[in-house]
């Protein structure tokens, strides 16, 4: 006898409700006499448990064979879309509870009020698997969220993703409980409202319905958003980096406008780079204020000598990105990362791009640097 999808789905809601004779399953719905098929099937002929198992549930799950017709297999991509769903509003309540009942153990224990909860979040990271950052983002998320019903009853019945409803937190986390349960009645995701919306949709739903209840509140957070204007820069595939400006929205549309006119007119005289290629080759420039963007700037490449000078394999560090291919290290290196077409040619290739490069001694052990020659026009001896 075969386990399926539906039975999984079934074994996790009971776990939720494990004396309903009916299962609180997923949308698509699962009788108990189904689930009582699959549990036969993973334990004993005669006998399952009352009260199954994460772990009795992942090898159910893992017994499932794969459809072998086209509708089959979609089908069970949407049954796993849905058990993903379900099993996330189980974390999050899962998280609430284990939250509750760590602050209780802890007041028990004569620890502080305001330092009660600690390491909760550190703890729910390691569960997951991820940082500590992380994990205080998600028990803040499975706080708010069990908080709205609605909301919360989409995710599990697979109405919406983690991310989705993610995106319904986020717009409502500026309001006080009252209005933000408001929002959620409002929404009444759980009645497959919002089913169908892409992320933008959503999110403009949210944020309409969050500014009709609190406009106030919500004029706050755009004001407070303003101070917190950043640029970041993180690493990409394949050597490239993703740089970020967080800014008002009249200052990234307008900079983003210049860069779509500036491409425009280069591709309107026979400029073979793409729109996309131009537009990011004219920010660089404006930002450095040379072409290449590299001139004039340090950017510290650090490779060894037989990287450098014996093209070995051994992949070179770029500061504030991290490791890069050796190969491509040398053409940084010597032609600034751009190709022969870009660079100046004449007296003025002299001065766009400037190399230097300086001998860095390490000790063996610990790998430190103990010596180094100076940076060319200093002064000082090392």
């Amino acid at each position: 006898m075969e386990a399926d999808l539906g039975t999984a789905a079934a074994v996790l809601g009971v776990m939720r409700h494990a004396a309903s004779p009916v299962i609180d399953a997923p949308r698509h719905g699962f009788a108990g006499e189904t689930m009582i098929v699959g549990l036969h099937y993973l334990a004993a002929p005669t006998s399952f448990p009352a009260e199954p198992s994460v772990g009795d549930v992942l090898r159910l799950l893992a017994s499932v064979p794969l459809a072998a017709d086209g509708a089959g297999m979609i089908d069970q991509i949407r049954g796993l879309e849905d058990l993903k769903s379900l099993a996330g509003a189980r974390q999050a309540r899962l998280a609430v509870a284990f939250d509750l009942q760590q602050r209780r153990e802890q007041a028990a224990a004569g620890v502080p009020a305001r330092e009660q909860g600690a390491g909760v979040a550190a703890q729910i990271a390691l569960a997951r698997r991820e940082s500590p950052a992380r994990g205080l983002r998600l028990l803040g998320l499975a706080k708010t969220l069990t908080g709205m019903p609605h909301t919360f009853a989409a995710y599990r019945a697979g109405l919406m993703n983690e991310w989705r409803a993610t995106l319904v937190v986020k717009e409502t986390i500026c309001l006080s409980v009252e209005d933000r349960a408001g929002v959620d009645e409002e929404l009444a995701a759980d009645t497959g409202a919002l089913e169908g919306l892409g992320d933008k949709a959503i999110t403009a739903a949210v944020r309409a319905a969050a500014y009709r209840r609190d406009p106030a509140a919500v004029a706050k957070r755009a004001a407070r958003a303003v101070t917190e204007r950043s640029v970041s820069l993180r690493p990409a595939p394949d050597t490239m980096a993703y740089l970020t400006a967080v800014l008002p929205v009249a200052q990234g549309v307008a900079a983003y406008a210049a860069l779509c006119r500036d491409a425009d007119t280069a591709r309107s005289s026979m400029d073979e780079r793409s729109r996309g290629q131009a537009m990011a080759d004219t920010l660089v420039e404006r930002v450095t204020g040379t072409p290449g963007g590299i001139s004039g700037v340090e950017i510290q490449l650090v490779m060894t000598d037989r990287t450098l000078l014996q093209a070995d394999s051994e992949p070179a560090r770029l500061p504030g990105y991290g490791i890069i291919p050796a190969a491509w290290a040398r053409h940084l290196a010597l032609t600034g990362g751009t190709s022969s077409t870009e660079r100046p040619t004449g007296p003025a290739s002299l001065e766009w791009h400037s190399l230097w490069i300086r001998r860095l001694y390490t000790a063996p052990v610990p790998g430190s640097c103990w010596r180094w020659t100076p940076k060319p026009g200093s002064s000082h001896p090392t």
